[in-house]
């Protein structure tokens, strides 16, 4: 399959993908501080409402930018438009949900099988070939995943089947898994041939629900200087930024390359994350971070005469 528009333009929205998945990969550190400081729904209504409102007025500064969201499919207005909402809102109703911090580090874990579904949804989505080395390259960089986070989880057989965790939370991550991975196939299939995107709509329409949530859900903030750079960089950088440069990726870019690279993020995320919450990595870690890269790996080798 030939990729849509010129190699190095193709070849730059691949690297909007990466820079995207390295602004993802500061999320934990941040909105942990953001969260202890204003509560969950508190830190993510102020963060998607804030990405949209600055997405949108990023848009009406272009020529022709917030007209060309009407000459957008409606299709992915709405299929892609749902999606990525239920994605914000379905991750952060299952942190909301989690009893502890554990908990919290379990449902990060199974969020972080979306990069395995982006690969597998190309298949029937997109009309992609596998070959027979990518189930073994998801399972590897799942591996990984999961060795590099299980260490610090209860996500036990023993405590679910006991009671002692509720499979709410979980559900409702995996879900938002899903639903990304769906996103990212959907969005190159329905919108791959259009300039412009509806991100900046998307992220104001997922900042809106999170507010609902919010109103009613009693959450104390305590606000402090640092409190608002925090949030005025997740809104920026990794709320707004990222999703627009992941959708230009997924859109016109080398799709495979860009889930290959994705598996990464946990990895980026938990170094990041050891490095300024000052958390000393187990030698668990650095395993899974070899597994992790290894599956990328196979995963980009087992497609990539396809993307030519």
């Amino acid at each position: 399959m030939v990729p849509i528009g010129s190699v190095p333009e193709v070849r730059k929205n691949t690297l909007l993908g990466l820079i995207a998945i390295l602004l993802w990969s500061t999320t934990i550190a941040f909105s942990r501080s953001l969260t202890e400081q204003l509560g969950t729904f508190t830190t993510a209504a102020l963060i998607y409402t804030l990405a949209g409102f600055f997405g949108l007025l990023y848009l009406s500064l272009q020529s022709g930018g917030i007209t060309s969201l009407r000459k957008l499919p409606r299709i992915y207005l709405f299929g892609c438009g749902t999606l990525f909402v239920a994605y914000i809102t379905l991750l952060y109703l299952a942190i909301g949900f989690a009893a502890n911090r554990t908990q919290v580090l379990t449902i990060g874990l199974i969020n972080y099988l979306w990069p395995g579904f982006s690969l597998m949804f190309s298949i029937p989505i997109l009309g992609r070939k596998a070959k027979p080395l990518l189930p073994a390259g998801i399972l590897i960089a799942f591996g990984g995943i999961w060795l590099s986070t299980y260490s610090g989880s209860n996500l036990s057989s023993l405590s679910i089947i006991s009671g002692t965790e509720s499979l709410v939370p979980y559900g409702l991550a995996l879900l938002a898994s899903i639903s990304w991975g769906l996103y990212t196939n959907l969005s190159r299939r329905w919108a791959a041939n259009h300039d412009g995107g509806g991100v900046p709509l998307f992220l104001l329409a997922s900042g809106l629900l999170l507010t609902v949530f919010r109103l009613t859900s009693p959450e104390t903030a305590h606000w402090s200087q640092m409190t608002g750079i925090h949030l005025a960089y997740m809104a920026l950088l990794p709320g707004m930024l990222a999703y627009i440069l992941w959708d230009l990726a997924v859109r016109k870019g080398e799709i495979i390359l860009v889930a290959s690279l994705s598996y990464l993020t946990p990895l980026l995320s938990t170094i990041i994350s050891a490095l300024v919450l000052k958390v000393q990595p187990g030698p668990a870690l650095w395993l899974g971070a070899a597994l992790v890269f290894i599956g990328a790996l196979v995963c980009k080798i087992s497609v990539e005469e396809l993307e030519t």
